[in-house]
């Protein structure tokens, strides 16, 4: 883990327990309305690194899976309620809107996990967490984190501190 900064972290992760060791400390460092952008190729873990955080909100993971034909899905039984978007199929950021996203994003209630966010980040609130994610190997995947203002300024640094604990 290298690459610090006030307002980005990387985490170099070398196999999938690691990605799963990543959402576990995202989970336990998030807040109430909390918006994470999740960007990366086909394939990079996108739906992998949600799988890890639901998990760790206790929430049912087999029912945690890649929304791209239902657009959204809904976890409601774990400690948070989580709004799993994928925008990977929207055409336009009217049809992210059409689905009612602003309902959660504007909702101090949910946490909202979206894939492919960089085609609606016009929607989304300054101030959130960006995954950019990059498969570097089979089960290798650079983690770049960044904060865009305070609120997840402050959740990235609980982010990095409970790394500090493994890294």
């Amino acid at each position: 883990m290298a690459d610090e900064t006030s307002n980005f972290r990387t985490f170099e992760c070398s196999h999938e327990a690691d990605t799963d060791r990543l959402g576990v400390w995202i989970a336990e460092s998030i807040d109430l309305g909390c918006v994470i952008e999740l960007n990366g190729q086909l394939g990079a873990g996108k739906t992998r690194l949600v799988r890890a955080i639901c998990g760790s909100l206790g929430i049912d993971t087999t029912q945690v899976n890649s929304p791209t034909f239902v657009l959204l899905q809904l976890y409601t039984d774990g400690r948070i309620p989580v709004a799993h978007f994928d925008t990977y199929r929207l055409g336009d950021t009217d049809e992210f809107l059409a689905i009612g996203a602003d309902e959660y994003i504007g909702d101090n209630e949910w946490l909202c996990l979206i894939e492919w966010a960089e085609r609606v980040s016009e929607c989304l609130p300054d101030d959130r967490l960006r995954i950019d994610i990059n498969a570097t190997g089979e089960e290798s995947r650079r983690f770049v984190i960044s904060s865009g203002g305070s609120s997840s300024a402050a959740i990235l640094r609980r982010i990095r501190e409970r790394s500090t604990q493994m890294f």
